[in-house]
């Protein structure tokens, strides 16, 4: 598969894997302990829906960037936080709690693999260098991490007046 057709994939996947835990993660989260803070369903829903609008963002301008462009270290970056999201907290929080954490399945079924297919071929056809990628990529993933309380935060005010 090439990485065009990939990074369009990747945004399709995340978009599944987010509506998994778009429906049953913010209930989980309020009986999840140290895996999760508790959170409200209305302020998930919306940084659920953030980043996966994002995600077609980076999916359109790395297909339309080319090789080596910001559009594909990105996709790339974004491919590395979802990898590393399929391990922590999905798969670890599953084992750990001896329960299912939504998002788990979503996440070994259709992120795992796709993912490390863009992540092979952003390598393989050009689309990154790696030199470049091992400061980027973790960049990416981190800015991603760091954008999560804040969508969290910004959407708690945006639905203060209505009850989770």
């Amino acid at each position: 598969m090439n990485f065009v057709l990939l990074s369009w994939m990747f945004a399709l996947v995340v978009t599944i894997h987010n509506i998994e835990e778009a429906i049953f993660l913010p209930k989980w989260s309020r009986t999840a302990g140290r895996w999760h803070y508790p959170v409200g369903d209305r302020e998930f829903r919306f940084a659920v829906a953030v980043i996966t609008v994002l995600t077609y963002v980076a999916a359109y301008f790395a297909t339309s960037g080319g090789k080596g462009s910001i559009g594909a270290y990105i996709i790339s970056g974004y491919a590395l936080a979802m990898l590393l999201n399929v391990l922590f907290p999905h798969l670890i929080a599953t084992l750990a709690m001896r329960r299912y954490a939504p998002g788990t399945a979503t996440a070994l079924l259709f992120n795992l693999p796709i993912t490390s297919l863009l992540l092979y071929q952003s390598f393989h056809q050009g689309y990154v260098e790696k030199s470049v990628y091992l400061y980027i990529g973790p960049s990416v993933a981190v800015g991603i991490v760091l954008l999560i309380p804040v969508l969290f935060a910004v959407g708690r005010r945006l639905f203060e007046h209505k009850k989770s």
